[in-house]
């Protein structure tokens, strides 16, 4: 029967079943069920071409390592003033969200101080953001080691942002399209206003770029970041030191996370 094991009659220990076994021994082995089930979880998800691209993955591992090196003393000096300024540790880390929402490691230099009030509470980032570390952030030095994330393959050059994984209940189901493909140093939100434009805009440029991705586009993106360094332009937003948190979407897809909007972040330096 269907999920019974098929016994002898007799006491004789049953064959191992081979290539070469009778057709009785293939009956036995045909209806003695495995005890472990292998996983079919992933099997057949569709994966975003961008993930397995071959040409991407060199892309980004031909220009990261050659930005790191000719990078490396700008970025030697960047962290000698920050340890001269700001202290140990001169690499602020934090967990975010990476591709499908896996939680990864993800290095900057700092750019703020571990000022707190009597209470213990971080102070605002416009206080704890030093001028050293608003020109940092202005030239996008303050990014560069992410490019250690890129070559140990977390991380692409071009494509959303990663984001704290406090907001990941946040996301609306729309939203949350944007880990289908793994978060990168710039991307089409970077280019298009940076800190400076909405939550709701820049989700609205991540999916665009999920939707419409090609390495056409990459190249495109990355040719456009370096005038957007040069110029300095959407460092922050109108008002804000840094960008605003990122409170849940007011989507009626939404259907996750409603507890947690009013949950804050310990850590220091979780914006984008």
């Amino acid at each position: 029967q269907s999920g019974r094991r098929i016994v002898r009659d007799d006491q004789r220990p049953a064959r191992r079943f081979s290539p070469e076994c009778s057709t009785t021994a293939s009956f036995h082995a045909t209806f003695i069920p495995e005890t472990r089930q292998t996983p079919m979880t992933n099997l057949t998800a569709e994966q975003h071409p961008s993930v397995g691209s071959p040409l991407k993955r060199t892309i980004d591992l031909i220009m990261s390592f050659g930005v790191a090196l000719l990078s490396l003393p700008i970025l030697a000096v960047a962290a000698l003033l920050v340890g001269c300024r700001l202290g140990r540790p001169i690499l602020f880390s934090q967990v975010r969200a990476g591709l499908h929402g896996q939680e990864f490691s993800v290095s900057k230099l700092r750019t703020m101080t571990d000022e707190r009030d009597n209470q213990g509470n971080l102070l605002p980032d416009a206080t704890r953001l030093t001028p050293l570390g608003k020109t940092l952030r202005s030239l996008s030095i303050d990014e560069l080691p992410q490019l250690m994330s890129v070559l140990r393959g977390d991380m692409s050059l071009v494509g959303p942002r990663p984001l704290p994984t406090i907001y990941l209940p946040r996301y609306s189901a729309e939203e949350n399209r944007r880990h289908d493909v793994k978060p990168g140093i710039t991307g089409l939100a970077q280019i298009n206003g940076r800190n400076a434009i909405s939550w709701e805009e820049k989700f609205r440029l991540d999916l665009e770029y999920v939707d419409q991705w090609s390495i056409g586009l990459d190249l495109r993106i990355l040719a456009r970041t370096a005038l957007t360094v040069v110029q300095r332009s959407g460092v922050s937003a109108d008002g804000e030191a840094t960008m605003a948190e990122f409170m849940g979407s007011s989507h009626p897809d939404q259907d996750s996370g409603t507890e947690n909007v009013a949950h804050r972040a310990t850590a220091h330096e979780v914006q984008p």
